[in-house]
């Protein structure tokens, strides 16, 4: 009997002690600034085979959104990168989307093929609203880390600091 008072009430300070740390502290371990803000998911998007993709399917994984263009040579530095990235983490649970600002449907097609990019990439251009739900992107190559709950942890603009991305995914995954 004494057991099961004792199980309660450390069961109640455990709760009391979680409860007192800051709520993103718990869930990813400071991997997100605590006044970040929630992606808005709400489009949907033609991918290079012309098929639409609704980003709010993504919500419950770790996202990696990335703007970027085949004449950008930060671009095309990092994106071997993701493609190693999305191979390793896809199954615990990372999505990497790769938003082309680039005006040319097929050089997109030849580089996303060239490059064996193994995520979805998605046509940007021309869809300002996308770009705009994002803050511009100011530059190219911008990247973003959306936790699970939608939150976007960071936005890199620029070629990416991807031990730091790859860290951050880690402790979101």
């Amino acid at each position: 009997m004494a057991r099961a008072g004792f199980g309660i009430v450390t069961g109640a300070a455990l709760s009391l002690l979680i409860a007192a740390l800051p709520a993103r502290l718990v869930a990813v371990e400071g991997a997100c600034d605590p006044s970040a803000k929630t992606a808005n998911l709400d489009f949907t998007v033609r991918d290079i085979n012309g098929r639409n993709v609704f980003l709010t399917a993504y919500k419950g994984k770790v996202i990696l959104l990335d703007f970027w263009a085949t004449w950008c040579p930060p671009c095309r530095k990092e994106i071997p990168t993701f493609i190693d990235l999305y191979g390793r983490y896809h199954s615990l649970g990372l999505v990497v989307l790769g938003v082309s600002v680039d005006d040319s449907l097929s050089e997109v097609k030849h580089f996303a093929k060239k490059l064996n990019m193994n995520y979805p990439v998605l046509i940007g251009n021309g869809r300002d609203d996308l770009q705009r739900a994002f803050g511009g992107p100011p530059a190219f190559p911008t990247a973003f880390v959306i936790a699970r709950d939608g939150t976007i942890c960071s936005q890199y603009s620029g070629l990416a600091p991807l031990d730091q991305i790859e860290r951050q995914i880690k402790a979101l995954l």
